[in-house]
């Protein structure tokens, strides 16, 4: 590896164990996380972004500054890591587009990162050795390329180097009227070059997505792989929230409070849908069932709860013990294969199983029509700005971050100071802050729009990267699970 940045043109060769393969994966896919967590949080490349882009990178051990000569094994890593996630997110065109973005934004990091010299040394390295422009011919057009160059005085255009660059690589200069043009070339400081460098990065990934889609199937016949890349495409970094701490501390009597001032959207919306039509079919029951086991409701409260709204519809006692009630201890791991389910993440909620006419289960953001969904915002007493910049966010396929959105303004806080993947993680740091963990902000204005302020940040507490055989066995598991939530 010469160089500390790379296009990942030629793919490994090496031989590695399944455990390297996918703990790899597991980190380059929380990077670039981070990637798109601060892309959103901050403006890209000011100091913030930079400061926590590479505090990231060093945590993750990942290439992070490209003068150090002795970390073959971090280039080594992320060689081969992209490949591996480049196999995983070439499976659909929402896949490939969230893939390519992430990509191209790491890239555009760490090549402003290197000095004149290093990013000389790569561009050559890439092919991309565009034409120098001599001195003479820099001070015969000085006036011309200060004037055309935004930001730049005459004394920052004789110490930046220019190079000659045909208009076919520099279209996005031109569109944005910031380069200079004459005689068929783009005279491009050396400041914008990233924009041709990420241009021509683009378009070699996007062809290598598209190839590497095209030739899939011949990877996926092999039943060592094929789990691991669908559970690495939906993966979820974190906790996984099956250790109940607070089993048994959550009465029956306090969900309804508690789904207005802690639930997040998609699980409201689901408590809302039971309380009033006193059924959920089977997509909701397994998303809404496993997420209240995830905030402490034990197997007894579950069967009480379930029971008592349901009896209050169309389903008699008799038909719930008979049916429903072994679904419940079966997501208890007290049947069938006696595995302890574990609350679904952000990730799967948002990736599998969209709701359909009648059901409520999914997420909001994801799957809500943009005027619904602002309905409901409304309903929930967000404020016009705080709708606007959710709606934005959704607007650019930032699900995620909508529902990190929604949890600043509903609990009127500035920084989260964490970055939101769970739905029981949105309940703990809601009960947190309830709780007066943090400091607060001002007093809150009502019992449902608590407004507690964060003053330091919640550490990641991210789970090591499962096995291929625990991630089979999870996949039959969960199969498993919902066959037996099929009865509507």
């Amino acid at each position: 590896y010469p160089h500390s940045l790379q296009f990942y043109l030629d793919p490994p060769t090496e031989n590695i164990s399944l455990v390297e393969f996918e703990s790899f994966a597991i980190d380059r896919l929380k990077l670039l996380k981070a990637v798109e967590n601060l892309g959103v949080s901050y403006v890209k490349g000011n100091e913030s972004y930079k400061t926590k882009l590479e505090s990231e990178l060093r945590k993750l051990k990942f290439p992070y500054k490209a003068l150090a000569e002795d970390d073959y094994e971090a280039r080594r890593k992320d060689h081969i890591s992209h490949f591996i996630l480049r196999l995983a997110y070439c499976q659909s065109e929402d896949l490939r587009r969230w893939f390519l973005q992430q990509e191209m934004d790491l890239l555009r990091y760490r090549f402003n990162e290197l000095t004149d010299s290093l990013r000389q040394k790569f561009l050559e390295h890439i092919n991309l050795s565009f034409e120098p422009v001599s001195e003479d011919l820099k001070n015969e057009l000085a006036n011309e390329l200060c004037t055309s160059t935004p930001g730049f005085s005459m004394t920052k255009v004789k110490e930046q180097m220019f190079y000659m660059v045909g208009l076919a690589d520099a279209v996005d200069l031109f569109r944005a009227r910031r380069v200079f043009i004459k005689g068929g070339l783009a005279y491009v400081p050396l400041k914008d070059i990233d924009a041709i460098v990420l241009n021509n990065y683009r378009a070699k990934l996007s062809k290598a997505l598209a190839l590497t889609a095209r030739s899939l199937p011949a990877v996926q016949s092999d039943k060592r792989l094929q789990p691991l890349l669908n559970h690495l495409s939906h993966a979820y970094v974190g906790p996984d929230y099956s250790l109940q701490k607070s089993a048994g501390k959550i009465s029956l009597d306090q969900i309804d409070a508690l789904s207005v001032k802690s639930f997040p959207p998609c699980m409201r919306q689901l408590h809302r849908a039971l309380r009033d039509s006193h059924h959920l079919r089977h997509g909701g029951r397994m998303q809404y069932g496993l997420f209240l086991k995830g905030i402490g409701l034990t197997l007894e409260q579950a069967l009480e709860f379930w029971k008592k709204e349901f009896i209050r519809g169309k389903v008699d006692a008799d038909k719930f013990d008979k049916g429903y009630a072994y679904s419940i201890r079966h997501s208890y791991g007290k049947e069938g294969r006696r595995t302890d389910y574990t609350p679904y993440s952000c990730m799967k909620i948002i990736m599998s199983n969209p709701p359909s006419q009648g059901d409520y289960h999914g997420c909001p953001f994801r799957h809500c029509d943009p005027e619904l969904l602002k309905q409901k915002l409304q309903a929930y007493k967000v404020p016009p700005g705080g709708i606007a910049q959710i709606l934005e966010l959704v607007k650019g396929m930032h699900y995620q971050l909508a529902c990190q959105k929604y949890f600043e303004v509903t609990h009127d806080v500035e920084d989260v100071g964490f970055s939101l993947n769970h739905p029981n993680q949105y309940f703990t740091e809601s009960q947190r802050l309830l709780s007066g963990a943090r400091e607060v902000k001002k007093e809150p204005s009502n019992s449902g729009n608590s407004q507690p302020k964060s003053i330091s940040q919640e550490s990641k507490n991210l789970s090591s990267a499962p096995t291929s055989s625990s991630s089979t066995v999870a996949a039959a598991e969960l199969e498993e699970l919902e066959a037996y939530f099929t009865e509507d």
